[in-house]
């Protein structure tokens, strides 16, 4: 009786190994995607300040040891700059992370996660309100990101930005040739 669990879980198992190792791979592949300088035009769309635009220029790096993506910069609006930053990484299986320094601060965590083809999408929280932030990489210099907040039982668009890759064509450096 074990013998026949084996040798049909063993199959089952082996499989599911090699699922989670491509989709490590896949992720893996659209993080490293996202790595280098990135700038571009954002407007507040909903909400308290809406119709106000900002510029960001942002540099993304991917760590080491596991999977994610750190973007960190400014963002400007007008003379004004703040420091943006986020932090995306996958522990025990999840996507974790914050932006500027949690929801214990004066920013966001990220609870879940997900990356499917070349875009990621990543739960937020702050106290009562939730939201989601889509990135989609329309082609390989150009990023879109989008962050929404739940109102009732809509999601609602609140900041787009669209962003466009500043270090295009410049030669990968030895990190990244190294992660390939």
């Amino acid at each position: 009786m074990i013998f026949r669990f084996f040798r049909f879980a063993l199959p089952l198992f082996l499989g599911l190994s090699q699922a989670f190792s491509a989709q490590a791979k896949d992720d893996s592949s659209f993080f490293r995607s996202i790595e280098g300088k990135w700038s571009g035009p954002g407007e507040i769309v909903a909400g308290k300040y809406k119709g106000t635009k900002f510029t960001c220029t942002l540099d993304g790096t991917t760590p080491q040891d596991t999977l994610g993506i750190t973007m960190d910069g400014t963002c400007r609006v007008g003379v004004f700059s703040q420091e943006m930053k986020a932090v995306i990484l996958r522990t025990d299986g999840v996507y974790k992370g914050a932006f500027l320094d949690g929801a214990a601060g004066k920013g966001l965590d990220i609870v879940s996660g997900n990356v499917t083809g070349d875009r990621v999408t990543m739960s937020l929280n702050r106290k009562k309100l939730n939201g989601a932030m889509l990135a989609r990489i329309a082609d390989p210099d150009t990023m879109h990101v989008t962050i929404s907040v739940r109102v009732n039982k809509d999601m609602v668009r609140v900041i787009g930005m669209s962003l466009k890759r500043t270090n295009a064509g410049e030669p990968a450096s030895t990190d990244t040739l190294a992660k390939n």
